[in-house]
C-alpha cells in the first residue's frame, strides 16, 4: 500500500521543493506534482503541514543512547538504542563499540549478529569497530589496558557484520592489517583515528587502505603550520571525514572550515554513549564512570567521553552556528554517509530506501519512517 506526504518541503541535494508529493512504500516510488485518486484507492496520506521532509539520518558512529550502550551486549540494550534513536531522525547506525576485554567485545559483536535484524527502530547497519587497535597515548576515554596490535584472529568470525574498524595506523602491525583488510574486505570503511600519526605517514596509510577519519581533531595531534600531522594530511587528501558537532568537541568555525575543505567528504557523527537523550547526571562508558552536565561528558580528569549528542541536534548546529545551508548539513547525515557505506539510503530518489523524517524550523523530529514504516510521531503532531 502506497503512502503518500502532502503539503511538505522536501529536501533534496541542492534544492527544497514545494507543491509537491512524495509518494513511497518501502522504496521511495516518486516525486510528483500532483496525483489523482479514486475511492478504491488503497493509500495513506500524511499532511506535513509545511514542515520539512528529508531522508533519514544515518549515524556512523554511536555508542548508546537512552541509558543503554552496544557494549551491554543484550537484545534489549540494541532495541532501546533503536527505538531511543528515531527521536533525533535517526533511521539507520553503526552500533559502535569499545576497547575492553577481547570477550566482551566478542559477546557485544554476538549479539549485535543475532539481533540487529530484528530491531523495531532506527535499522543497525552493522557495526562499527572503535579499538582496541588503537595509539596508548591517544586513548581519549578507551581504557589503554585493553588495547592490543591489530589481528584478524578473532575477528574473522565477524567480518560480515563489521562495516567500519577506526585503528591507529602508526602501531606495530597495523601496515599489514589494513592491507590486509583492504584487499580480502573491502566492504570494510579503515579509518585511522585515536593516533599519533605524522603527515606523511597519513599520506601513506592512505596508500594501504585507510579512506577515513574518525572525529576529526579529537583524538590525535593538533595541526601544526610546520607539523600538519593527520588533520593536515586530511585537509590534502581525498578521504573522508567526520566531526562532532555538539560545539564542545570542536568550535563552530572549524566545523565550517573542514566541510569548506572537504565538502560531500564530510560527515556528522553523535559518538553518543548512554547519557545520550537523558537527564545529567553520572553514567558509564566502556567500564569507566562518566560525568554528564552542561551538554558534556567527562571522566574524572575531564577526558571528552563521547558525547550526548543528538544527530538532529548536530543538524540544527551547524544550520545555526555556520553559514551552511540546510541542504549541505542534511548531506552530512545522509547521502554522504550512505555513499560511504555503499547502500541505497540517504538520499529521496526513486528505488532508495524509504528512511524519512518530518522536521520543523527548529529540527525537532516530528515524524520518522523506516523503510516506509511509520516509527515515531512526536506527541504534538
Amino acid at each position: 500500500m502506497p503512502n503518500i506526504i502532502i503539503n511538505a518541503k522536501i529536501v533534496l541535494a541542492d534544492e527544497i521543493l514545494e507543491d509537491k508529493m512524495l509518494i513511497y512504500d518501502e522504496k521511495i516510488i516518486d516525486i510528483v506534482d500532483d496525483i489523482i485518486l479514486s475511492d478504491k484507492d488503497d493509500v495513506t496520506i500524511i499532511d506535513a503541514k509545511g514542515h520539512y521532509v528529508s531522508a533519514g539520518f544515518i549515524d556512523m558512529h554511536i555508542h548508546g543512547s537512552g541509558g543503554v550502550d552496544v557494549m551491554d551486549g543484550t537484545r534489549a540494550s540494541l532495541e532501546t538504542l533503536s527505538t531511543t534513536l528515531l527521536s533525533t531522525g535517526t533511521t539507520s547506525f553503526l552500533a559502535t563499540t569499545m576497547s575492553m576485554e577481547t570477550t566482551v567485545i566478542q559477546q557485544a559483536l554476538d549479539t549485535i549478529g543475532m539481533h540487529a535484524k530484528n530491531v523495531t527502530g532506527a535499522h543497525i547497519l552493522g557495526v562499527h569497530l572503535e579499538g582496541p587497535f588503537l595509539n596508548p597515548t591517544r586513548h581519549g576515554a578507551q581504557d589503554k589496558a585493553h588495547l592490543q596490535e591489530p589481528t584478524l584472529d578473532w575477528l574473522k568470525p565477524y567480518m560480515d557484520e563489521i562495516k567500519m574498524i577506526t585503528l591507529a595506523p602508526e602501531i606495530v602491525g597495523a601496515k599489514a592489517f589494513i592491507e590486509a583488510l583492504h584487499r580480502d574486505y573491502p566492504h570494510i570503511i579503515l579509518s585511522a583515528g585515536h593516533t599519533e600519526i605524522g603527515y606523511e605517514e597519513a599520506l601513506q596509510s592512505f596508500k594501504w587502505g585507510i579512506s577515513h577519519v574518525t572525529h576529526l581533531f579529537n583524538a590525535m595531534p593538533a595541526y601544526h603550520h610546520r607539523n600538519p600531522g593527520l588533520i593536515g594530511a586530511v585537509l590534502h587528501a581525498d578521504v573522508s571525514c567526520d566531526m562532532i558537532a555538539d560545539l564542545v568537541h570542536s568550535h563552530a568555525s572549524t566545523l565550517q572550515m573542514v566541510h569548506t575543505l572537504k565538502k560531500e567528504k564530510f560527515m556528522l557523527i553523535t559518538d553518543a554513549m548512554r547519557a545520550g537523550c537523558m537527564q545529567c547526571g553520572r553514567y558509564e562508558l566502556g567500564g569507566a564512570s562518566v560525568e554528564v552536565a552542561n551538554g558534556r561528558a567527562t571522566l574524572h580528569d575531564g577526558t571528552l567521553a563521547g558525547s550526548v549528542l543528538k544527530m538532529n541536534e548536530a543538524v540544527h548546529n551547524m544550520r545555526t552556528q555556520t553559514n551552511i545551508s540546510l541542504c549541505e548539513a542534511l548531506l552530512a547525515v545522509t547521502r554522504s554517509p550512505a555513499r560511504k557505506l555503499n547502500l541505497p539510503k540517504g538520499e529521496l530518489k526513486v528505488g532508495y530506501d524509504a528512511d524519512i523524517v518530518i522536521f520543523d524550523d527548529t529540527l525537532q523530529i516530528i515524524k520518522t519512517i523506516v523503510m516506509g514504516k511509520e516509527r515515531y510521531t512526536c506527541s504534538d503532531f
